[in-house]
């Protein structure tokens, strides 16, 4: 069993890998008081004052309790953001942590701008971790790159997952490209070469050859 358990470790792709461990880390060291909770949390004046940037990444890392939430929360991170870096970003390990990157930030700034708007302030205020929102994240766009996989909620109906959203769409429509991944964070990450095997047996057509226009 163990031995199993470490294999699958093992085999995940480097993001997964580092972000699960992380958490369950984290977690778990929250839970035997070895980490104190309130050195993580967002807390945009310590931030700004005090230059305690961490919080900006450790209030992603704290999942809460170890109760079943944090079990599902841990299964959620483990499956959809293993899918996601092994098949829509399979070979794309930069692009992959630019977008865990670029939602991160859109989380942090959407709580940042609540708490400064009037009637609002307050129920921002109280969002000081946002590891269940980021896993949720993973969990969207997984179901918005696979929108007609067939799923089950606890074995008693099934559904499709949902359909494409504009913003996956509008670089297909327009060529453009307003999010591409920036070259420093593609330094840091190797893209992996991707083989697809041809199968044996298997012919395959000669492309068309180009057509002449006459004037």
């Amino acid at each position: 069993m163990a031995q199993a358990v470490e294999e699958w470790y093992k085999q995940m792709p480097v993001i997964t890998r580092s972000y699960l461990t992380a958490a369950i880390v984290t977690t778990i060291g929250c839970s035997l008081d070895i980490i104190a909770p309130s050195h993580l949390y967002l807390n945009p004046r310590l931030v700004v004052q005090k230059y305690e940037f961490w919080r900006l990444i450790t209030n992603f890392l704290y999942f809460r309790k170890m109760d079943l939430d944090f079990m599902f929360h841990m299964f959620f991170l483990a499956r959809y953001c293993k899918l996601l870096e092994e098949n829509s970003f399979r070979g794309r390990t930069a692009d992959f942590f630019y977008m865990l990157l670029f939602g991160a930030s859109v989380l942090t700034g959407i709580v940042l701008v609540g708490g400064m708007i009037p009637y609002l302030s307050e129920s921002f205020a109280k969002i000081v971790f946002l590891s269940n929102s980021l896993t949720f994240m993973m969990v969207y766009v997984w179901s918005k790159q696979n929108p007609f996989i067939h799923m089950s909620f606890l074995g008693l109906f099934t559904f499709t997952a949902a359909y494409l959203p504009w913003v996956n769409v509008y670089p297909r429509m327009t060529g453009r490209r307003p999010l591409r991944t920036p070259s420093f964070i593609k330094a840091l990450f190797a893209d992996d070469p991707v083989v697809v095997a041809r199968p044996a047996n298997v012919r395959f057509a000669q492309p068309p050859a180009p057509e002449l226009h006459q004037d």
